[in-house]
């Protein structure tokens, strides 16, 4: 046994820093946070200044005693969990767990996973810093107060299925991307219309080249013809000619968010999957510590790049430059992101290379010389209007740290004031002041003003970091958040096709064309969907404060004063709570439900109100009213389409073929748009459409195709113990279904081919597999037992529910789980779930209800499914 025990957070890294230290040490993971507030009760007392209520969840009992046990057969025991607020955080939770003194207890930190680095940390222990873990628990405290009570003034005031949330960095993002959309929404396109010139002259080498030049603006079409009118039989002449040199300097090393949106551009990755590559990289000794606000770099970084550079480039490629935080506040993180060693400009697991090959780039640039640049101006008169013409030209005289990266830029940094400057201009010929230019052809073309486009991942997070809301931890389960919850959407947008105009001059005639162009077409934005926005509208009308920016990122900044020790934790969280706690009330007793509704007009058939509006499964057009004779008619809203900017004949072509189009082998064939989307329905079977499809382009004959698609698909493809086996794609890729069991079918087989042979294999293993993971089963109440990794569980349908542990504190094992009853396993069900098995009888008393009873029981019954999911939280 080793005299010392070191804690790390993750697997990956205790492995490669005990290769490091060697024998008199063992290095044991932690996997992350092993205490969390109690979700019952919200586990913090109001009363007694905040007290938090920590647990070990179910999942970690058994890492934690794993430790207790490591930690008392060693000497010592050292903590090495993370440098930042969480990482201290775990350290003191892993003192109170193992009894171990926070005062005493070695602590150590390390910003790369290097020999020198781990060995000048153990060689320099220090002590925690409590002041960083009050501020990670007020964090967690006040997120979790806000999230308890915000949720349930959702649920109570908004009839949706899902279970809502609010939260305080979540909301705010969810507004921006809300605002942004209506922006967007509202814009209105001004036409202007540009003016180029083409001209010719001989380059150095005496062949004609063309070159363009630009002229003013003009604000109408009327403007632009007669600009062009007045150049006919125009001379053009050089009437003065600037050379200006000029510099590029290159963008300071990777902070988290930076390195999150440079990924977002040059990569396509989402800000999750960036996450996840740094931390493998981190772990695996590669990189330095992936989350921080710093730009940074240690002496000993800066004559490693130093040296990199000069190697490989040669001295007049170095420039020695310290950047400087503009945060105030990015104190706990040393270092920007940087590779370890500058000498390994690659690594070689797929994967991870595109991402490190772009920090290494990003590193060695940072410490390279400027890029110099030659930029020429032409000035070009008019002779019959005494205008002016522009033609520019840049040379690039040094590369500088250009030979090794460029900074990509966002969508609204490109617009005519920012730095699209950036961007590379063409050469100009050889000219001279005075020197006459023929002209080839002028055009003046229509351009339309664009509205600030749709926030992608990564802009996002500049945004909020641009507005001090959330820390370098925050923004990427920020974003998951959500997107999970369904408050925004991450889609691609089809463009549409727009018409401009063209005034052409050309041989002094002017004419006149009209051209089209693609508009309005976006990649992988964020949209905020109606949820979003009608959750939005509420929060900003009662919680002003929740939803306000600068109120946001103010409590970021007493964060960072609780970390520096300026501030208590609690005198924070008391001083939120109070009024935080009388919004919450007044909304309770005094808000109106949320409708999101939008009145389109009225159905010319039935003469009954068409309306916009949310539902339970989401937005929705219905016509008619709940207290009609006749039940309501609804369609949703597919995806694409929101319930503010929806047109009233949009809303119709929803219902345009709902009704029976005709027989199909004896059945009625319609179709419709459900929860999940558009859908064909045969008789009692539903076979879905293509996401996006527009209902009124699906004809009879259309529908019955999709039909013989879908028994095609259907049909046996063998059998196996006489019962028929069938294949199918899914969202996880090909499979083969048997017995209502789904088996995915690997890469190795030849889906296409596959024979009876290897469907034969696929479902044997399946069920071996199966035969292992089922303890006992009871397929007609819904309910099995099963081995899970910390011992047996019990599955209710969809739920996962613990089995309580036996009196003397232990769990039970497979094998006493294999002795239950049915009645012992409804009794654990019932504890967890009331009423579990008593829904049956009031669900049929409901449906044989009058339909006036059935639409009076309807909010109870939405309010028993809101018990429930605050039950979850």
């Amino acid at each position: 046994m080793a005299k010392n025990l070191l804690i790390v957070e993750s697997p990956a890294k205790a492995k490669t820093i005990e290769k490091i230290l060697g024998k008199d040490f063992q290095v044991k993971s932690c996997f992350g946070h092993i205490r969390d507030l109690e979700k019952a009760g919200m586990g913090i007392n109001i009363e007694k200044n905040f007290e938090p209520s920590y647990i070990v969840p179910a999942d970690k009992e058994r890492v934690v005693n794993e430790l207790k046990s490591l930690a008392k057969k060693s000497d010592e025991v050292w903590l090495a969990t993370d440098e930042d607020r969480e990482g201290e955080a775990i350290s003191w939770h892993l003192c109170e767990v193992l009894g171990l003194d926070p005062r005493s207890t070695k602590r150590i930190v390390f910003h790369e996973i290097t020999k020198p680095a781990i060995q000048a940390a153990v060689q320099n222990p220090r002590k925690l810093d409590m002041n960083l873990v009050m501020a990670q628990q007020a964090r967690r405290i006040l997120d979790r107060i806000v999230g308890f009570e915000l949720s349930p003034v959702l649920w109570r005031k908004m009839s949706m299925r899902n279970n809502l949330s609010a939260g305080r960095v979540q909301s705010v993002a969810v507004r921006l991307i809300a605002e942004r959309e209506r922006e967007i929404n509202a814009f209105v396109p001004v036409s202007t219309f540009k003016i180029e010139a083409l001209f010719t002259a001989k380059d150095v080498t005496g062949k004609n080249v063309s070159f363009a030049a630009e002229g003013k603006k003009q604000n109408t079409a009327t403007d632009a013809e007669q600009f062009l009118e007045s150049c006919k039989g125009a001379g053009y002449k050089v009437n003065d000619i600037q050379v200006r040199p000029g510099k590029r300097s290159p963008a300071p090393p990777f902070t988290t968010s930076t390195l999150q949106q440079e990924a977002s551009r040059k990569l396509g990755y989402g800000v999750s999957r960036t996450m996840q590559i740094a931390q493998r990289l981190y772990e695996n000794g590669y990189i330095t510590y992936m989350r921080t606000d710093s730009v940074n770099l240690s002496n000993t970084a800066l004559g490693d790049i130093t040296n990199t550079v000069k190697s490989m480039y040669g001295e007049d490629y170095h420039q020695f430059r310290k950047f400087k935080n503009k945060n105030e506040s990015a104190q706990e993180a040393h270092e920007a992101i940087r590779p370890t060693y500058m000498s390994n400009s690659s690594v070689k697991e797929p994967e991870w290379q595109r991402l490190y090959e772009l920090i290494w780039k990003r590193t060695m640039a940072c410490q390279m010389a400027d890029a110099e640049l030659e930029k020429t101006t032409a000035k070009i008169e008019i002779s019959t209007n005494k205008e002016e013409l522009t033609a520019s030209g840049e040379v690039l005289k040094f590369d500088g740290f250009l030979k090794v990266y460029r900074e990509d830029w966002d969508d609204d940094d490109t617009d005519e004031a920012g730095p699209a400057a950036n961007t590379d201009e063409g050469m100009l010929p050889p000219l001279t002041v005075g020197q006459s230019l023929p002209l080839n052809e002028m055009k003046a073309t229509e351009r339309f003003s664009r509205p600030l486009p749709r926030y992608t991942e990564a802009s996002l997070v500049k945004k909020l970091e641009e507005l001090g809301i959330g820390r370098p931890s925050t923004y990427a389960p920020t974003i998951s958040t959500i997107l999970k919850r369904g408050y925004v959407e991450k889609r691609d947008k089809e463009g549409t096709r727009r018409d401009f105009q063209v005034f052409l001059l050309k041989k002094d005639k002017v004419s006149k064309l009209m051209e089209q162009e693609n508009t309005g077409a976006e990649k992988s934005k964020l949209f905020p969907s109606d949820l979003g926005l009608v959750v939005t509208d509420f929060l900003k009308q009662y919680f002003d404060d929740i939803m306000d920016y600068s109120f946001t990122a103010r409590i970021e900044e007493e964060f960072d004063e609780v970390a520096e020790g300026k501030m208590k934790w609690n005198k924070m969280i008391h001083d939120f709570y109070d009024p935080f706690k009388k919004d919450v009330d007044n909304t309770i007793e005094n808000a109106e439900r949320i409708k999101g509704e939008r009145e389109l007009g009225v159905d010319p058939d039935s003469g009954k109100p068409v309306v916009a509006r949310m539902g339970r499964y989401g937005p929705m057009i219905q016509i008619g009213e709940a207290n009609d004779e006749e039940k309501p008619r609804f369609a949703k809203i597919p995806t694409g389409q929101s319930i503010e900017t929806i047109t009233f004949d949009e809303a119709m072509g929803l219902f345009g073929a709902q009704g029976s189009m005709g027989l199909y082998e004896e059945k009625e064939v319609s179709v419709n748009v459900g929860r999940f989307g558009p859908y064909v329905k045969w008789g009692d079977e539903f076979v879905s459409l293509p996401k996006g499809t527009d209902l009124s382009t699906v004809d009879f004959d259309k529908a019955v195709h999709y039909i013989k698609e879908k028994q095609k698909a259907d049909a046996p493809v063998g059998s196996y113990e006489g019962k028929p086996v069938t294949k199918g794609t899914g969202r996880f890729g090909p499979y083969i279904k048997w017995d209502g069991m789904f088996i995915n079918v690997p890469r190795r087989y030849n889906f296409a081919k596959l024979n009876q042979a290897e469907m034969d294999e696929l479902i044997d293993a399946k069920v071996k597999k199966e035969a292992n993971r089922y303890i006992q089963r009871w397929p007609e109440d819904k309910i099995s037992l099963e081995n899970a990794r910390w011992g047996p569980i019990i599955k209710f349908g969809k739920k996962i529910i613990r089995i309580p542990k036996k009196a003397d504190d232990t769990r039970y094992t497979p094998e006493e789980a294999a002795e239950f009853t049915i009645e012992q396993v409804k009794a654990f069900i019932e504890k967890e779930v009331p009423g579990a098995f008593t829904k049956k009888s009031k669900g049929t008393a409901k449906k044989s209800a009058t339909k006036k009873t059935a639409t009076k029981k309807a909010p109870a019954k939405k309010a028993a499914v809101k018990k429930k999911a605050a039950k979850k939280k």
